[in-house]
């Protein structure tokens, strides 16, 4: 069963290197569709992924649309969003075979046409204090991937 995380123009490199760590420690596919707020190549990415980054399966898209044609064949899509309504836990991943968890940028999130066009895929985590607009998006990453690893450990085989 594949997982795949995509961040949809990320700005922030350590994230995106934490992202990737992450991935490659879960076994997923990181996605990154650009355009990116940097380079591949700072020393920064590779840093936040420190000596792992070359291990990571990377796949880089040029914009959007290049990578929503390639999405059917690559598992069910979940969009995450500080607005959404449905929690991601509420999700039930275990049955699924591949799974593709989408993410937007640090500060402007998904765009809105994807928000009209996916509306009953998109799911968030709770964010309990008034005080919090959202979570880091390296941190979201490692929880959504986990969740979907417990869900598929947790389900009778």
């Amino acid at each position: 069963m594949a997982t795949h995380i995509v961040l949809v123009h990320p700005e922030i490199h350590w994230n995106t290197g934490n992202a990737g760590r992450t991935c490659l420690a879960a076994g997923a596919t990181l996605h990154l569709v650009e355009p990116l707020g940097f380079s591949l190549d700072e020393r920064q990415v590779k840093r936040a992924g420190l000596d792992y980054w070359e291990n990571v399966d990377l796949r880089v898209w040029p914009n959007w649309d290049a990578f929503e044609k390639e999405l059917p064949n690559l598992g069910d899509p979940y969009f995450f969003s500080t607005k959404a309504k449905r929690l991601f836990w509420d999700v039930a991943l275990a049955g699924q075979q591949d799974v593709v968890l989408i993410f937007g940028s640090e500060t402007a999130g998904l765009p809105a046409e994807l928000h009209e066009r996916y509306r009953d895929r998109f799911v968030g985590l709770p964010i309990l204090s008034s005080s919090v607009r959202s979570l880091n998006l390296s941190t979201t990453v490692a929880i959504a991937l986990y969740e979907v690893i417990r869900q598929r450990q947790s389900t009778p085989k």
